[in-house]
Order: structure tokens, then C-alpha cells, then sequence
């Protein structure tokens, strides 16, 4: 089968809600429902967030980030570190882990790369999301970084399938773009069931409509993602050099700019992004 023929079909298979999940993506799926379950207490969370142990060392390295850690006082265990990030972010990092236990089974070195080359850019696009919308765009922080993590869950699947179609991630990128991105990222946001405004978010990024300066959680979302330094490995062309569109993005933000605003965040967005990662 051809690339573009197995990307169709992979396409097909997640429109139709035919996903194929690793196991321990189950079990993290269960685990993200209980912790919102209404009846889920500081207590419960911090057992169940204890029992996966990459969920657990990413709570609390966020905990301790810049952005949640304003007086410096470092907490050292997941009840605390769940205590101080709330429910809300805790739900985000479980997202996280998900997203990564897609394509933790690939035994290809170069795949891994890709894999790891796009959790890279999916977590600096989370950590500039969660800054942009509290100090310029005023939307819900903690639904921007989420929206953020899983922006490109579709393309995680993607890799997580390559293994059987060899050269499906290799060529023209605009035939992702194209055939594969947007019915295979609704399947896999369906499936994990992201809600309804995370979901327009992603759909306004695959539009590529925004507004400046930005207003929606969409808007957010598209300006983090031109704003990462690290691009997404699946979105580069062949040939294509990257130009850090920081350079030439700007506009007044409140009081400031939005050089301002970047330049005044920057250890809080590496602080956030060194935990997610």
C-alpha cells in the first residue's frame, strides 16, 4: 500500500472510531476518568496520580515550575504537588502522558526520533499557550496548556501506526496536511473525549484563522504554535528552511508588546516546558 492510500485508510478507520490504543494508554484513560470523577478528593487523586510514575514525576516537577511556584518554595511529594496545581492542570498532565503512551511501543530509531522531535513542539507550543492566555489573550490558562498538549495527538497516532506502513511518515507533508490531520486528530480527540471548545481550538488551528492581537482560545492556540521554536517534524516540507516567526510577530499586548510579554515570561515558558518534557 502506497503512503497516500494508507493514510486515507488510516484516516477512514478513525472517522469511523476504529482506534488502535496501546495497552497502557487504557489504563491511563481509566485513570484520567477518576480523577474526574466529582467525588475525587485530594486524597484519591494523589493515590491514583502516585500509581503512574511518569504522571506522578510530572506533577510535581510542574508544581515546582516557575509558573506555579511564584514564592519559591518547592514541594516534594504528590500530595502537595497536586494540591498546589489543581485538579484542572493535573487533568492536563495526565493528558500528557497519554499523548506520549501513544507512541512509547515504536522500536524504530528514526520514528522514535520523530516522536520525541514532536512532544518536543507540542510542549513548548502548551507552555507558550499557558502564558499567552494569561497575560495577553485573558482566556482559561489551564485549558490553553491542555489544548496544548494535545494539539497534535492525531500525529502521535499517526506515528504510532507507521511501523506497519513503511514511508507513511516520509514525503510531502502537505499530503498529512491534506488526507491524514484533521480525521485522524477529530478520531483521536473523540475518542479520548477532549472537550468541546479544546476541540474548536484544534479545529481553528487546522483552519489557520486567527486574530490579532488574539481573543479566542482558538486564536491562543494558533499563536503559540507559530511561536514554538521547535517545529512540528510531521508540518516541515522537504527543503523548507524554519524562520522563528518571534521575530516577526508583534503587536501591543495591554501595557506592553508581545516581545515584551515573551522576553518578561521566558523562564516561566522554559520552566514549563522542562516539565512537560
Amino acid at each position: 500500500m502506497d503512503r497516500l492510500s494508507a493514510l486515507k485508510e488510516i484516516a477512514a478507520q478513525a472517522s469511523r472510531g476504529e482506534l488502535s490504543f496501546p495497552t497502557n494508554v487504557d489504563a491511563t484513560l481509566k485513570l484520567q476518568r477518576a480523577l474526574n470523577e466529582p467525588d475525587c478528593h485530594i486524597e484519591m487523586a494523589a493515590r491514583l496520580v502516585q500509581a503512574e510514575p511518569l504522571l506522578a514525576a510530572r506533577t510535581v516537577a510542574i508544581a515546582n515550575s516557575v509558573a506555579y511556584n511564584r514564592a519559591g518554595h518547592d514541594v516534594t511529594n504528590v500530595r502537595a504537588a497536586v494540591q498546589r496545581v489543581g485538579f484542572r492542570t493535573l487533568g492536563a498532565l495526565a493528558a500528557s502522558v497519554i499523548v506520549r503512551q501513544l507512541a512509547s511501543g515504536l522500536k524504530d530509531p528514526d520514528l522514535r526520533a520523530r516522536a520525541d522531535a514532536l512532544w518536543i513542539h507540542s510542549a513548548h507550543v502548551a507552555a507558550l499557550c499557558q502564558v499567552i492566555a494569561r497575560r495577553v489573550s485573558f482566556v482559561d490558562p489551564e485549558t490553553a496548556m491542555f489544548a496544548g498538549i494535545v494539539h497534535e495527538v492525531g500525529g502521535f497516532y499517526l506515528l504510532s501506526r507507521a511501523e506497519e506502513f513503511p514511508g507513511l511518515v516520509d514525503g510531502d507533508a502537505d499530503e498529512w496536511i491534506e488526507h491524514g490531520e484533521v480525521a485522524i486528530g477529530r478520531g483521536v480527540l473523540s475518542k479520548l473525549g477532549v472537550p468541546v471548545p479544546v476541540m474548536g481550538a484544534i479545529e481553528a488551528l487546522w483552519n489557520g484563522m486567527r486574530a490579532l492581537p488574539p481573543e479566542t482560545l482558538g486564536d491562543t492556540l494558533l499563536l503559540a504554535n507559530d511561536l514554538a521554536p521547535f517545529p512540528s517534524p510531521l508540518h516541515q516540507r522537504p527543503g523548507a528552511t524554519t524562520m522563528h516567526s518571534a521575530a516577526t510577530i508583534d503587536f501591543i499586548a495591554g501595557e506592553g508588546t508581545l516581545a515584551q510579554v515573551l522576553t518578561e515570561s521566558a523562564e516561566e515558558v522554559k520552566s514549563l516546558t522542562a516539565a512537560l518534557i
